[in-house]
């Protein structure tokens, strides 16, 4: 055979091998959260949702890179510099809490690589282009709050929340619903997630007598406020944010938060959803791979969050990889945030996702239910 034509063979061999390579190029994607420390009751079930992820995005091999950051700002912009400077991220996946997950968002943007809040997050103008909410958004799941107080005849209310982000989140957009709703708010305390007592912010509490009061945490720490309220006698009601809407919060508080009431997706239900309600399929099937990894018993909502995250980015990798962009670039990086905020429905077990330009939360009503706290359970709520 003539060295031109081995040549030439050599050539369209190495063509060849170069374009299965392309075709194989895996999307990556980093997933930083709190699974250690103060709050990892919350992040635990994100990390072990990412347990059961699939091996694929949009029919593209996915590794998926997952780091802990401990709650802690500076270990979650640690890991996301190593995931865009190291590994090459097309898309970071956190934090896991409102505070961590803030602190992301300029390497998101300055970056261009899409970045899913795993916790509620409010997103200012100038941050928007490549930060999208996942989990339900405070003013959405506040609003149900405040409706089904004014549904229970409340005149008056006070709060008790954290004195950092989430707590300020959740009480903005309550003082501000409120009154809209003929509701009076008549105290506002706040304390830290790690503090021991709450007596001096509750008796405060307590002696403006509300008929209701609404506490701004989250798992655990949500606890001492509730517990704290019904041991000096308050038999008001009191509500949660779907913070607390974890198996940890039901074994911390016992019989003390029985009958609390607060919002949350409609995965924790599913079983009294009406067989037409759009996500109780998608929730059923991601239960049903959940309990195959960890076991029977009920599936934290946080690990639903999750799940929606994952199948949105599967979603919009299918429509990123039709524009020919390759992961690990930014053409590719910009075609997934391109593709996710197209207007495109996605259904999770929280809810219907569709982002646009202009909306990066992407969810309605159909991604929130009332529930109580009933025997040890969360039960849909519907009296």
């Amino acid at each position: 055979m003539s060295r031109p034509l081995l040549a030439m063979l050599a050539g369209l061999l190495m063509s060849a091998s170069s374009v299965a390579l392309s075709a194989e190029t895996p999307i990556k994607i980093g997933f930083t959260g709190t699974f250690t420390g103060a709050n990892a009751s919350n992040g635990i079930p994100y990390r072990n949702a990412a347990e059961v992820f699939p091996d694929t995005l949009g029919g593209r091999p996915v590794q998926w890179i997952v780091l802990d950051d401990g709650g802690d700002a500076t270990n979650a912009m640690r890991n996301a510099r190593r995931f865009i400077d190291v590994d090459k991220v097309d898309a970071i996946v956190g934090s896991t809490s409102s505070p961590t997950a803030m602190t992301l968002f300029d390497i998101a943007n300055q970056s261009k690589t899409p970045q899913l809040a795993m916790a509620p997050v409010a997103i200012p103008d100038d941050k928007r282009a490549f930060v999208f909410n996942v989990s339900q958004p405070v003013s959405l799941m506040s609003s149900a709050i405040v409706q089904d107080m004014k549904d229970q005849g409340v005149k008056t209310a006070a709060y008790i929340g954290y004195a950092d982000g989430w707590g300020d989140m959740n009480w903005n957009i309550f003082k501000e619903m409120a009154p809209k709703a003929g509701i009076e708010v008549l105290a506002e305390e706040r304390y830290n997630r790690t503090d021991p007592s709450v007596i001096a912010q509750v008796l405060k509490v307590v002696a403006a007598d509300p008929d209701a009061v609404f506490i701004g945490a989250s798992t655990t720490p949500a606890v001492l406020p509730h517990a704290t309220l019904r041991d000096q006698g308050y038999e008001g009601l009191i509500y949660q944010t779907h913070g607390t809407v974890a198996q940890a919060f039901l074994d911390s508080g016992g019989k003390a938060v029985e009958d609390a009431r607060m919002p949350t997706g409609p995965m924790v239900v599913v079983e009294d959803l009406p067989d037409d309600n759009p996500v109780k399929k998608v929730s059923q099937d991601f239960i049903q791979k959940y309990q195959a990894k960890w076991g029977p018993g009920p599936v934290p909502a946080f690990a639903g969050t999750a799940w929606d995250g994952m199948l949105i980015l599967d979603a919009a990798a299918a429509k990123a990889l039709k524009s020919g962009a390759e992961p690990g670039t930014e053409a590719f990086r910009v075609a997934l945030r391109d593709a996710m905020q197209s207007g495109e429905e996605v259904v999770g077990p929280n809810g219907v996702f569709k982002y646009t330009e202009d909306d990066h939360y992407g969810l309605d009503e159909r991604a929130r239910v009332m529930v109580t706290v009933k025997d040890g359970r969360f039960r849909l709520l519907q009296d």
